[in-house]
């Protein structure tokens, strides 16, 4: 049996140590190590199994110490984060107190830049190394590491574009395996398939943009990537290599059906199965309300289309590309696109559900105004992972969407409290309304098994009183409604589930303010400028003095863990909140 070889790799600087015929062996060993330890932890797994042999030979090539590495979205850095540093706490990955599940600066001198989303790598990594030559390092590499999925960004080609006319010395990095969280889509990929197969006749394109182009070549060959990378680095300027790999590499499963092992969940390290699933009938997941739901109403509305951001499963919006194909889009990375289409398809007559993330929906705010609110078009955006997401963290948690969306004129904004009010919304706004709106909910499963009811129209504006007290009024939106009616079971205090952020419902806020001594509002959005600060400057307009706590996310980034722990970090669960309702009531 042969002596291990990571265990004694802590460093890139031990990997320098070894001969370059060991570095099969090391590969084979690290992607026991990640599949080993995501099996059991969960995390992303695919992505960083692909790019094994790369992430070694990176390591192994250049000095990552002071050369600068970036990896785009991040989800295949699990082998850079074991190979500088983090071996012995990977097992900590993406818990709370524990290593991120992103290349994070705060975390490493070797996680150069924070990513998580897509397409951001060739931008920074120019930066750097236009800032390397002005301060006359001429040596320094700068290499950004891109999918194929990725490099379809807007952004990413904007980078593509400058560099091309600069003479920065920057290498970009195709990892092209033809597949990002869903396949690719799109004409880019098209050429990309082409130029694998050596059927494209057209000029190549990066060669068209002035990079150095080299390639394909296989991107598990560790010899053959290592000796093109030696090469690059002599070379000046941009320049561009494009290596072919699989996602999921080393483990059966997880080449056959990529999209699932991406991050799959707990599994069986030795035969790649996933868990079983318990039997028991669970209630669904906001994003599968929406998914049956928007083809429900597109069975019987012609007019209804559906636009994605390249998350058609994350979104489950794939049941509408699966029963009405002509009229669900998976536009790619490409949420600036997917806001003016949407906007474009409602100029003419029909209407768009725009679903995007809400931490993704942060990359098209200028659509949003200048595109779809200032023009008053009717265009419904579902923001999926509203609120604390959990595991991927900071990056991903949409906690600012009620903030930056509030100040728009125009916009309507609903949260539902549980799955039948997202199916209620979605029905009434298929209806036909004067105004765009966002329909935001979270992450995860709701808690009605029998959600599937008879649609009913919702009255925009219309809050709801969900139990009668005395002296407190708690104004809750969205899903949070569930906390606080868990904390006020046994306490004499009213509840109300106000559900519109814009507009808010004026009539039972002057009873509120006329009713009740004091006001709580809990929301899971930052503090800042979202609904508790919208229901203050209703207060603040009609010159009541009421009592008022604020509660929600604080003005900081929060880390990563699961949403319940994160909840009780920043008390917003139940047992923290029903602690302060009682202080106040006493």
């Amino acid at each position: 049996m042969k002596k291990s070889l990571l265990e004694n790799i802590h460093t890139p600087k031990d990997l320098h140590l070894l001969s370059q015929k060991d570095l099969p062996q090391l590969a084979k060993e690290l992607r026991e190590f990640i599949i080993n330890i995501v099996a059991t932890k969960e995390g992303h797994l695919g992505a960083s199994l692909g790019v094994v042999e790369l992430t070694i030979a990176l390591h192994y090539v250049f000095n990552t110490l002071v050369d600068q590495l970036i990896w785009d979205v991040g989800h295949q850095a699990y082998g850079h984060k074991i190979l500088t540093g983090r071996k012995a706490v990977f097992h900590t990955n993406r818990q709370l107190g524990g290593i991120s599940g992103f290349p994070n600066r705060a975390e490493s001198a070797y996680d150069t830049f924070g990513v998580g989303h897509a397409s951001t790598s060739i931008s920074a990594a120019l930066g750097m190394a236009i800032a390397s030559r002005l301060q006359g390092d001429l040596k320094k590499q700068h290499i950004a590491v891109i999918g194929d999925a990725s490099i379809a960004g807007g952004m990413a080609f904007e980078g593509l574009n400058h560099a091309g006319v600069s003479k920065a010395n920057l290498l970009v990095i195709l990892n092209d395996n033809a597949i990002g969280i869903d396949p690719s889509v799109g004409a880019l990929k098209m050429y990309l398939t082409n130029v694998k197969k050596g059927t494209q006749k057209q000029d190549n394109i990066f060669e068209a943009l002035n990079f150095d182009y080299s390639g394909p070549i296989d991107g598990h060959d560790i010899d053959a990537v290592i000796s093109e990378l030696e090469r690059l680095k002599t070379v000046e300027g941009p320049k561009f290599l494009h290596i072919i790999t699989t996602k999921g590499k080393g483990l059966r499963q997880a080449e056959k059906d990529q999209v699932k092992y991406h991050a799959p969940g707990k599994f069986d390290a030795k035969t790649g199965d996933l868990a079983v699933k318990s039997t028991e009938i669970q209630a669904p997941k906001y994003q599968d309300v929406f998914g049956h739901t928007i083809v429900e109403l597109a069975q019987n509305n012609p007019k209804i289309v559906g636009i994605t951001p390249a998350m058609p499963t994350g979104s489950s919006l794939k049941y509408m590309m699966e029963a009405l194909p002509d009229r669900a889009f998976d536009v790619g990375i490409a949420e600036q696109h997917a806001v003016t289409l949407a906007a474009g398809m409602a100029t003419q007559g029909l209407i768009p559900f725009c679903n995007i993330y809400s931490t993704f929906l942060q990359r098209a705010y200028d659509q949003i105004i200048h595109d779809v609110a200032l023009q008053n078009l009717p265009v419904i955006f579902c923001l999926d992972r509203a609120g604390l997401v959990g595991e991927d963290g900071a990056t991903h948690h949409g906690v600012y969407d009620l903030s930056y969306l509030r100040c728009i004129p125009n916009l309507i904004i609903f949260a539902p409290r549980n799955e039948m009010e997202l199916r209620n919304i979605m029905y009434t706004a298929q209806l036909g309304l004067d105004h765009p709106i966002a329909i935001r909910y979270p992450r995860g499963r709701g808690k009605i098994i029998d959600w599937k009811q008879p649609f009913s129209k919702i009255e925009i504006g219309e809050a709801l009183q969900l139990k009668q007290g005395e002296n407190i009024a708690i104004l809750s939106i969205g899903n949070m409604a569930y906390n606080v009616s868990e904390a006020i079971e046994n306490l004499n205090v009213s509840h109300y589930d106000m559900r519109f952020v814009k507009p808010l419902d004026e009539k039972i806020l002057h009873d509120i303010c006329k009713g009740y001594t004091t006001i709580i509002t809990i929301e899971d959005n930052g503090i800042n400028g979202g609904f508790g600060s919208a229901i203050l400057e209703f207060m603040a307009l009609h010159n009541y003095k009421n009592t008022i706590k604020v509660l929600g996310i604080p003005d900081v980034f929060i880390e990563h863990g699961k949403v319940t722990e994160l909840q009780k970090a920043i008390h917003l669960d139940p047992d923290s909140l029903r602690i302060l309702i009682e202080g106040i009531v006493c």
